[in-house]
């Protein structure tokens, strides 16, 4: 991406330490581009007022803002209709959302919930809670050695009671690109719905709900150049039908009465309360922002630099890096041998380089690889082979430290 990419996005602009920053933690978060931050303070200062519940002009402003932002993100995953898009805090709440009212209306004691060893904490801990409820059973899809899933034994692990398969599409550790159509029809072969956590797929490639056959999707807002605080979950409308509301209070009703509730129509049954209209808006123009550098090209950019990326971090004697598969996407997670990674990204970070160290909310993933923790850098569409390159030297400056 060229120079001016990078302008639209003014904290890459800025020092650490009296260092040129080189950002290098996009899986947990991306910089915001400008029109994002703008559109953001231009609600605040001209469109602030609660929706839907008002007659008055800037409450029909806002609904109008906030409205056109799920047809915005319909549009932009390929959903059918805009009551299948609901909008959350982020991809946690979409999960504890689902798993929580997709629990009770598909799930009863002693059915099947599966998962996978790569999965984040969001999609594993959601459905703890539920098995400590309702007594469910969850099953583990292993990873092999190389990062993928284990198809054969996710086939294995099917039976009568297999309720959901609850899958990330993109591994925040791995990169690691699932299958997902194939195991979307896996799924609904064995009579099972599939949820998938899309949080690190959304912003760098094409997603389709319709084509990928997914029953559920999730994916947060700020990942994808939005606002903080709001995220998505897709679901097909006729299983949201039959879903009871997740939270209750404001704007998720018909009727109240001491006696008797009734609720709204989708996808308001599942937005209980103020909504956050302005991050709405901000996720929608964080999609325009996309389209308009061009989704294909981000991906292609992406994929070259992670590529990239891995070829000069393997050059690095004692570096091991973690998953080997074929398709990735724009993470690479490591360790160097004798260096704690907490110690290797906080000696990182003095030189400007801004890593992610840890165990990244996959703890079993790192059980998986018998580590603590990796050191993990992930790019976006801002980034450049010369923050890669800068990111090598420091590492080799770092080793000669210890």
């Amino acid at each position: 991406m060229n120079a001016t990419i990078r302008a639209d996005f003014p904290i890459l602009s800025r020092k650490v330490y009296n260092r040129p920053l080189v950002y290098l933690d996009n899986a947990a978060t991306v910089q915001k581009p400008r029109c994002v931050v703008e559109a953001i303070s231009q609600e605040y200062y001209n469109s602030n007022a609660n929706v839907h519940r008002g007659v008055h002009f800037l409450s029909q402003q806002a609904t109008e803002l906030h409205e056109a932002a799920r047809e915005r993100v319909r549009q932009f995953i390929n959903a059918r209709s805009t009551a299948e898009i609901i909008f959350t805090r982020g991809t946690t709440e979409s999960l504890n959302l689902l798993a929580t009212s997709a629990g009770e209306a598909f799930l009863k004691e002693g059915d099947e919930v599966v998962l996978s060893q790569m999965e984040h904490h969001s999609n594993i801990v959601p459905w703890q809670l539920l098995r400590d409820r309702k007594g469910i059973v969850i099953k583990v899809c292993p990873v092999t050695d190389e990062g993928s899933l284990d198809l054969v034994a996710l086939t294995q692990l099917f039976t009568p009671r297999t309720r959901i398969v609850s899958l990330c599409h993109v591994s925040n550790v791995l990169g690691t690109v699932n299958p997902i159509r194939e195991i979307a029809a896996m799924a609904h072969a064995h009579g099972a719905l599939l949820c998938v956590d899309a949080a690190q797929s959304v912003p760098h490639r094409r997603v389709d709900v319709q084509a990928l056959g997914c029953d559920f999707l999730a994916f947060s807002g700020h990942k994808t150049y939005g606002a903080t605080g709001i995220g998505v979950l897709y679901g097909r409308e006729d299983l949201l039908e039959q879903m009871p509301p997740y939270q209750g209070g404001g704007e998720m009703i018909a009727r109240v009465s001491f006696e008797r509730t009734t609720y709204e129509q989708l996808p308001y049954k599942f937005e209980a309360g103020t909504p956050d209209y302005v991050g709405s808006h901000a996720l929608s123009v964080a999609l325009d922002y996309i389209d308009s550098v061009g989704l294909d090209k981000i991906q292609a950019h992406e994929q070259q630099l992670t590529a990239y990326a891995i070829k000069r971090l393997s050059a690095i004697n004692g570096l091991r890096i973690y998953g080997h598969t074929p398709e990735r996407e724009s993470v690479v997670s490591f360790n160097i041998a004798g260096i704690h990674p907490l110690d290797l990204g906080t000696l990182l970070d003095r030189l400007g380089i801004a890593i992610r160290t840890g165990h990244h909310c996959a703890q079993p993933l790192m059980t998986r690889f018998g580590v603590e923790g990796m050191a993990r850098a992930s790019v976006a569409l801002y980034n450049t082979r010369e923050e890669i390159d800068s990111l090598c030297e420091s590492i080799e400056r770092v080793k000669k430290m210890f």
